[in-house]
């Protein structure tokens, strides 16, 4: 099947249906005139406008929608609680969630798959005097709009994000550390297509260089980049500057993982063109239990749950703990292979299959630390000494599970620091 073919299709099943469309627009209708009657009672009244991917013409289909409102507020607002004021002007509303972040926004539920966020900003004249990214959504949603005319570009940005979404690549929540929607738009832009955009992105980076991309040329020496923007914003390998703002790095959230698996996605798509590139993978737990069983090797499979928000705050605990015990398995076991399943609510699902070490050695102090070697000596028993240090090595003869139920003990109270509230095998 022909590339060209392939994403025909993909723009296909993109789309979101007329019916969708409907609902959408339908629903948002009847929510905005009943918020502006709200908001004429207001004596200023702050301005509304629609934002994300709904008025960028970029929306794809998916199982659910949020679309994004925003509620500008002006200097008069200035020393007000914004959220405050917004969370008055929605008591009337039925099935609101108060979102918590550096600034709290509320989520509407208009039907199980179609959500309204709203979501109160300033009204910034400059991009340095925002407060949070939200302040910045307004000169998004202009800038995309002014520049993106091009029906093949926006047909494009929707299969990029079908091609992000599929390969688990898609979104700036910490949890996933991927690519936004207004960066995918951004790239897609500046390459001037979907392919050319992964066929330069897949490219093998020589010495681990970032690569810099500087859309409105704000720069006039690219390194200038990496010395005028802040060093906490220069972690991610792809540095994509803001064109709005350039001292914002649109690509901060992006990891280093994250950026790897979607390169290589890129790459297995263009070496061997097909639809399944865009279409989710879902890991069959059942035949990674049996395979790992036939190898010899041990499969675990646990339920992590925290009582932080649901959304980005939940996800991202809930994967530092998954992050954090992978590297204390690994201590004693070889990880075969594992994976993480954040289901968007209070609780994942992580899997393991690990074979044994056998045997592993400790490090321990040098031999004239007679303090610490008294202690190294009461925690191991096989101990020997090598160039002035000692070491002990010990046989593992414990399982994973066995080592599981071990550590959920002994880590009790680090447990509990990480916000974990639930740890449990699943059957």
């Amino acid at each position: 099947m022909k590339i060209n073919s392939i994403l025909k299709e993909v723009l296909e099943r993109a789309e979101p249906l007329d019916e969708e469309k409907k609902f959408i627009e339908g629903s948002l209708n009847i929510f905005l005139n009943k918020l502006n009657k709200k908001i004429e009672k207001l004596k200023d009244s702050p301005e509304i406008f629609i934002g994300g991917s709904y008025a960028k013409k970029t929306l794809i289909k998916k199982d659910k929608y949020d679309i994004d409102v925003f509620l500008r507020f002006g200097r008069e607002y200035e020393k007000e609680n914004l959220s405050k004021i917004t969370e008055k002007l929605l008591k009337d509303f039925k099935n609101v969630l108060v979102v918590h972040g550096s600034r709290d926004y509320f989520r509407i539920k208009i039907k199980d798959n179609l959500f309204i966020e709203l979501i109160p900003v300033k009204k910034v004249r400059s991009p340095d005097k925002s407060e949070n990214i939200t302040d910045l959504s307004y000169s998004h949603v202009r800038y995309i709009n002014k520049k993106v005319k091009s029906d093949k570009i926006l047909e494009d940005i929707k299969i990029a994000k079908a091609f992000c979404h599929a390969n688990n690549c898609y979104g700036a929540e910490s949890y996933i550390q991927g690519f936004s929607g207004y960066s995918l738009e951004l790239l897609v832009y500046y390459y001037k297509s979907f392919l050319k955009m992964i066929k330069e992105l897949s490219k093998p980076v020589k010495n681990n260089e970032k690569i810099l991309i500087d859309i409105e040329k704000d720069y006039k020496i690219k390194k200038n980049i990496l010395i005028d923007m802040n060093s906490s914003k220069l972690e991610s390998p792809v540095i994509l500057v803001d064109p709005t703002y350039k001292q914002r790095n649109v690509l901060a959230a992006l990891s280093k993982e994250t950026f790897e698996r979607f390169q290589k996605a890129c790459r297995n798509f263009l070496k061997y063109p097909s639809i399944k590139s865009f279409e989710k993978q879902k890991v069959d737990l059942q035949k990674t239990k049996k395979d790992a069983l036939k190898n010899k090797n041990e499969f675990l499979l646990i339920e992590i749950s925290t009582n932080k928000q649901e959304g980005d705050i939940a996800g991202s605990k809930l994967l530092k703990f998954y992050k954090h015990f992978s590297k204390e398995l690994s201590r004693f076991f070889d990880v075969k292979n594992s994976g993480f399943n954040y289901n968007g609510k209070k609780s994942a699902r992580v899997f393991f299959v690990v074979k044994s070490q056998k045997e592993i050695i400790f490090n321990g102090p040098f031999k004239d630390d007679l303090k610490n070697v008294s202690k190294f000596k009461k925690e191991h028993k096989n101990i020997f000494e090598k160039k002035g240090k000692m070491f002990a090595h010990e046989k593992i003869n414990f399982s994973g599970r066995e080592f599981f139920n071990k550590w959920k003990l002994k880590n009790k109270k680090k447990i509990k620091e990480m916000n974990v509230g639930g740890l449990k095998f699943v059957n």
